[in-house]
C-alpha cells in the first residue's frame, strides 16, 4: 500500500510560494476596496494580530502535530530523515485547513472584515515560515538572525523533542522546549 507523500516537484513546491505570495498580495486591495473604511484601521489591527496567532499556530502544529500525531508525524519525520528534499504540506491541504479551521471561526466570531484580517495575517506567517523554513534548509545564513533561525533548527533536527519554532522561538521559550548547544 502506497503511503501519503509531501515530497513535491519543484513545480508544485515553489508554486505553493506563489499562491501565498499572490493571495498576499491581492488581499490587502480586496479589504481596502471592499471593506468599510470605517473599519480600515480594526482591519490593520486584526492582520497584525493574526500574524500573532500565527507564531502559536506555528509552535503548536509543529510540535502537537508534526510530532505526536499520525500519518503526520511519520510524513514529518520524512522530512528530518532527508531536510534538503523538497517536502512540505500540499497546497491544497494548507488552504483547506487555514479556510476551515481559521477563516471560517474567525469570520464567525469576529466578523468579516476583522476576520478576513486576521486570516490575512495569518497567511502573511504561514508564508514567511514557509520561506524561513526553506532558507534554513537551502540558503547560506548571511544575517545574525538567519544563522541563529539555522542553528536552532539543526539542533531541532538532531534533538527532535525541542526548539520547535521556526521562525519565532518566543514559544519555546515560554513552553521550556527551547535548547542550545
Amino acid at each position: 500500500m502506497k503511503t501519503l507523500s509531501i515530497e513535491h516537484s519543484r513545480w508544485a513546491y515553489f508554486g505553493d510560494f506563489a499562491v501565498y505570495l499572490a493571495a498576499i498580495l491581492a488581499s490587502p486591495w480586496l479589504l481596502y476596496r471592499f471593506a468599510p473604511h470605517h473599519s480600515l484601521v480594526a482591519t490593520v489591527a486584526a492582520v497584525v494580530t493574526g500574524l500573532a496567532i500565527w507564531s502559536l499556530i506555528e509552535y503548536g502544529m509543529h510540535r502537537l502535530v508534526f510530532h505526536g500525531i499520525e500519518p503526520f508525524q511519520r510524513m514529518h519525520g520524512e522530512h528530518h530523515r532527508r531536510p534538503h528534499a523538497l517536502i512540505a504540506t500540499p497546497t491544497v491541504l494548507s488552504l483547506a485547513m487555514i479556510t476551515v479551521l481559521f477563516w471560517l471561526p474567525a469570520i464567525l466570531l469576529a466578523g468579516t472584515w476583522f476576520g478576513s484580517g486576521a486570516t490575512l495575517g495569518v497567511t502573511i506567517g504561514y508564508f514567511l515560515y514557509g520561506v524561513n523554513h526553506h532558507a534554513v534548509h537551502h540558503w547560506r545564513a548571511r544575517g545574525a538572525w538567519m544563522r541563529r533561525c539555522k542553528r536552532l533548527h539543526a539542533i531541532h533536527h538532531l534533538q527532535p523533542g525541542c526548539n520547535y519554532g521556526v521562525t519565532f522561538s518566543l514559544w519555546d521559550r515560554i513552553f521550556h522546549t527551547g535548547r542550545r548547544l
